[in-house]
């Protein structure tokens, strides 16, 4: 646990990549970082770093500035000898810019194209019979789910389906069960990426509820975003820069910063009852997904790896 799971976690990641035929290494994220350089180092590999979110700034490590401190250490040590560098979005590609002076590209976590065929089968048995709202992704701190949670209380109309797992998931389904709100929040747990599409299709509403508890989760870009945008689904999001970014430009979507339970239901119920409205966002929705698809960004990062090897 702690210290000691993240050190032998790499110490067991740098032996294997010791003896692994590969042309290239990727360390995905900070907690791998030391490991891959270390043996990519060694055996004279090419290497990438590709950045999911700004590490040293998540909630858990912000709450511990000790442990913080640590891994802002290894980042600082590692990343200006880094020649390869990606992340998801411009705002986290400034900072390391800035900081280390790398050249930084930007890949965005978008999902494939989807071919948006129509939903066969229901979740579960009465479920479907009101409108669903769906929230896909981790459920951790600072996600707005518990909020979301009591605003269900004020939303008898709506089902509440919550696609995904994370520390908070068995809190989560507590304070579910004790406000006797199973009946209309269905949790599926965390679903094969193949079906993920599926379960977004059910619903009419998409959430995007990060608060900002953090530099991470103020620069975050949740690929939620986009699922939702393929789906055509509108978005109740939160009003932080980047994801203010593609709901504005987009315009498929109601942008808040109060997470308070009155404000939620009356937010969702804003956008769900007025139908102009919401046939607005939709096929705002639907029109640009095609631009923010994977199809588009796969080439980029194939030019990162060709260019890895110069």
């Amino acid at each position: 646990k702690g210290p000691a799971f993240y050190c032998c976690f790499n110490v067991r990641i740098f032996f294997y990549l010791l003896f692994l035929r590969a042309d290239l290494f990727v360390a995905n994220d900070l907690d791998t970082l030391p490991a891959v350089f270390l043996a990519s180092r060694i055996r004279r590999k090419p290497m990438v770093y590709d950045s999911h979110e700004y590490f040293t700034q998540v909630p858990e490590l912000v709450l511990r500035p000790r442990v913080q401190r640590i891994w802002k250490f290894i980042e600082r040590r590692i990343q200006p000898h880094l020649k390869s560098v990606i992340t998801v979005n411009e705002s986290i590609a400034d900072i390391f810019r800035n900081e280390y002076q790398n050249n930084v590209v930007v890949i965005k976590n978008l999902p494939l194209a989807s071919s948006r065929e129509p939903v066969q089968g229901k979740l579960r048995s009465g479920f479907n019979d009101n409108p669903i709202l769906i929230y896909q992704g981790a459920i951790n701190v600072g996600r707005g789910l518990e909020e979301m949670v009591e605003a269900m209380e004020q939303l008898s109309e709506f089902n509440l389906l919550i696609v995904g797992g994370g520390d908070r998931f068995d809190s989560l389904n507590e304070l579910v069960r004790n406000k006797n709100l199973s009946s209309r929040i269905y949790f599926t747990g965390r679903v094969p990426f193949e079906s993920m599409g599926w379960y977004t299709r059910q619903a009419k509403i998409g959430l995007s509820l990060e608060q900002d508890i953090g530099l991470n989760y103020r620069l975050s870009l949740p690929n939620k975003l986009f699922d939702y945008m393929q789906a055509g689904i509108p978005v109740i999001a939160s009003d932080l820069p980047e994801i203010r970014k593609v709901v504005e430009d987009v315009e498929f979507g109601l942008l808040i910063n109060d997470f308070s339970a009155s404000f939620l239901a009356n937010a969702i119920r804003s956008v769900w009852q007025d139908k102009d409205l919401y046939d607005r966002l939709k096929s705002k929705a639907l029109k640009e997904a095609s631009n923010y698809c994977w199809e588009g960004q796969e080439g980029i990062l194939y030019d990162v790896y060709e260019r890895a090897f110069e």
